[in-house]
């Protein structure tokens, strides 16, 4: 579990680093690994199966890892088309759909983990999956702002 976080926070703060302050990222990053595992903490507590914490964390933290594998090729990507000299509206419109398929893909997988983990209905876990990614991106980019 620990190897997977470890990955998870110097991969966001490379990806964080290169969007914003790195000073910034790192701490939006801590603050996204925060409410991960507050919000899974928090869900086991409720579903009372704390013991499944390890095996939680793990499954949510594989996909949180190779999803932002993939954003660090966005970055990649961003930067290619930067050198050369690709058009801003063109750059823009892939970085959006990019963005958008990771957080779609994303929500998917972490819907199919607590679906498969907790036996909920589909539409819950959807709703659950959407929650964990409101909790753990928005709330920390909403605290960055202020």
């Amino acid at each position: 579990m620990w190897k997977n976080v470890t990955f998870y926070l110097i991969s966001g703060m490379i990806v964080e680093g290169l969007i914003s302050d790195p000073a910034d990222g790192t701490i939006e990053v801590l603050g996204r690994f925060i409410m991960a595992f507050t919000s899974v903490g928090a869900l086991l507590l409720y579903e009372r199966k704390w013991h499944l914490f390890n095996q939680l964390y793990t499954s949510i933290f594989v996909c949180e890892n190779f999803i932002m594998t993939l954003a660090v090729g966005g970055e990649m990507l961003e930067l290619w088309m930067s050198f050369n000299k690709v058009e801003n509206e063109l750059r823009e419109g892939i970085n959006i759909a990019v963005a958008t398929f990771l957080v779609l893909w994303y929500t998917a997988i972490v819907s199919y983990i607590l679906r498969r983990f907790f036996s909920y209905p589909t539409s819950v876990s959807i709703i659950f999956a959407i929650s964990y990614f409101v909790l753990t991106y928005g709330v920390p980019m909403l605290l960055m702002d202020i």
